[in-house]
């Protein structure tokens, strides 16, 4: 039980109780650290025990009686005591006061702190009272979903305002942005803010129209409408959005860029990257969440087969060498990069990374932020890489014939190489360096593996239903016969109170290609990507379609959404 020492609370209660389940605890455990997650909804997402099962165990274990959360209307908690952030800090939620003592319903009887914090903010006696995981998120949810379907008109000056902008930000909001007439705006767009962050959003858009405002969320790779506030509001929104971002609030004729830190708890702060762009109703705001927190470096759940992962894992083990990983924007290429660069961060290891922006923040990890006014670009900062000392680089983009020249030459010289390109498959990569001006021996002497990837919907394992399918249409569809004969098991999308029409979260479609002799002799010989992508399949490649197809038979995905990402 030596494990069981870094583990506290109900996690090392749990390694007591369960010596065979000691290891799997551990690493949920650190997990839900790095996460900033509660451990009990690690433990019931991974399937570990279910909501069910903690509850008795808890019951049992601390001697605290068993409330159905469901009994409680939520709508009736007296709002005063909702105070969000410590709701989401210690994930627990305070439901009813008697007698100078509040009791809050929690999952986690061990979290002792929680019961401090909410008894010094309210000055009460609390005591808690053990709910169900499952219940305790889904009321904690809809505490969410009730805060973004406010409108101007519920919100108050005794509004709390949850989210804190940077101390240098702040102190310019003071000088352009003190009037009392904007005080429901500010509240209002942090609401919006903090929730696009809570829902997992990536972009946020505040869109002008000639009748209409309106704001949407991208989840999962798809855009939602999520409020449509008053038109004549347009300029107020756009210029607190631009006040936050330190942009110039009198320029509305020409683009902008922007940043937000976002402070969200004691330690924890998100990036924003604003634009703005002018468009005939007025300024269109477009905000990308830079939440390095919410990557999961795990390469076990990024959606890699067994064959796909071997192939990144003996890329990232070799001294030297070009992993090139390629896809559209938003397809998660940058979680695959430092996926591998998270199973190399060593204490032996120099890693440096050259980004434009750094969207996850990696400890041990040189990283430099490209500035291309100041000169700072990618081929100058490899350049500098280069004088460095380094074990392993990462180029964020190859965008030029002169980065991609000192790419390939720092891979040629005793270094692992990373990088992104822009293209539709990894047969095209290499005939876009060719396009580029890279000679044909370099490319087939330098790159190691390249990684295509497309992000798909995952079905909610909570509401997916069968899809019956004829026989005959499976092979039309794209099924190779072994997929057939391992047996093929298909679900569509349903809709229900845990996921966004039928689905949660993501997982990567890859199509994964070493660099084998016989392709060098095709890159040699001049060859087009067709004869390339020919040739991978023929050594047993999966192109992007069957990645998917496979995602499909396996009920992680539906065929809609396999034919949405190939685009087939």
């Amino acid at each position: 039980m030596q494990q069981s020492a870094s583990l506290n609370g109900l996690a090392s209660s749990l390694a007591v109780s369960f010596p065979e389940k000691e290891q799997q605890l551990l690493e949920l455990y650190k997990r839900s650290q790095q996460e900033q997650s509660a451990f009990t909804t690690v433990l019931v997402e991974n399937e570990l025990f279910t909501s069910k099962a903690l509850a008795d165990y808890c019951e049992a274990q601390f001697g605290i009686p068993l409330l159905d959360l469901d009994a409680i209307e939520i709508n009736e908690i007296p709002q005063s005591f909702l105070n969000e952030k410590l709701i989401f800090k210690h994930h627990v939620l305070p439901v009813y006061s008697q007698n100078q003592t509040l009791y809050v319903a929690m999952a986690d009887p061990s979290n002792v702190s929680a019961l401090e914090d909410f008894g010094f903010s309210f000055g009460l006696h609390v005591e808690a009272l053990l709910v169900e995981e499952n219940k305790l998120s889904k009321a904690i949810q809809s505490l969410v979903d009730d805060s973004a379907n406010l409108d101007l008109g519920d919100i108050s000056d005794e509004d709390i305002n949850d989210l804190e902008v940077s101390e240098e930000n702040s102190r310019l909001d003071e000088k352009q942005n003190n009037k009392e007439d904007d005080a429901p705006i500010v509240v209002y767009i942090n609401k919006i803010l903090m929730d696009s962050i809570r829902r997992g959003a990536s972009d946020l858009h505040f869109e002008p129209y000639e009748h209409k405002y309106r704001i949407r969320f991208r989840i999962d790779g798809i855009l939602h409408e999520i409020a449509s506030p008053p038109i004549n509001l347009a300029n107020r929104f756009s210029a607190r959005l631009k006040v936050m971002a330190r942009m110039d609030i009198a320029e509305r004729r020409l683009p902008q860029d922007g940043r937000i830190k976002l402070k969200t708890g004691r330690n924890k702060a998100i990036d924003m990257r604003v634009n703005s762009l002018p468009t005939m109703w007025g300024e269109k705001i477009v905000i990308r969440i830079l939440d390095s927190s919410a990557a999961n470096l795990n390469i076990d759940i990024l959606g890699y087969d067994d064959k796909q992962k071997q192939l990144y894992l003996n890329a990232l083990s070799r001294p030297q060498g070009m992993i090139l990983v390629t896809g559209p924007t938003g397809s998660g290429k940058t979680v695959s990069l430092y996926t591998g660069l998270n199973i190399l961060n060593t204490v032996e290891t120099n890693i440096s990374t050259a980004e434009d922006p750094v969207e996850i923040n990696l400890p041990g990890v040189n990283q430099v932020q490209i500035n291309n006014k100041a000169g700072l670009t990618f081929a100058a900062a490899l350049r500098a890489f280069l004088r460095q000392d380094p074990d392993i680089v990462m180029v964020g983009e190859i965008r030029d014939l002169e980065t991609a020249e000192i790419s390939i030459k720092a891979a040629q010289t005793g270094h692992l190489v990373l990088s992104t390109l822009h293209t539709n498959s990894a047969a095209e990569t290499l005939t876009r360096l060719l396009n580029m001006g890279v000679p044909a021996f370099n490319i087939a002497s330098s790159v190691s593996l390249i990684i295509a990837q497309r992000l798909a919907r995952r079905l909610c394992e909570h509401c997916k239903k069968p899809k019956m399918l004829e026989a005959e249409l499976l092979p039309k569809i794209g099924f190779s016969a072994e997929q057939i004969a391992q047996g093929i098991k298909l679900y569509e999308p349903v809709g229900c109170d845990k996921c966004t029409g039928g689905f949660k979260g993501r997982v990567g479609i890859y199509e994964v290609m070493p660099m084998s002799s016989e392709i060098a002799k095709l890159i040699m010989a001049e060859g087009n990507s067709i004869q390339i992508a020919e040739q991978a399949i023929n050594e047993g490649m999966y192109s992007l379609r069957m990645s998917a197809l496979e995602k499909a038979r396996i009920g992680v995905t539906s065929l809609s959404e396999v034919e949405r990402v190939t685009n087939v």
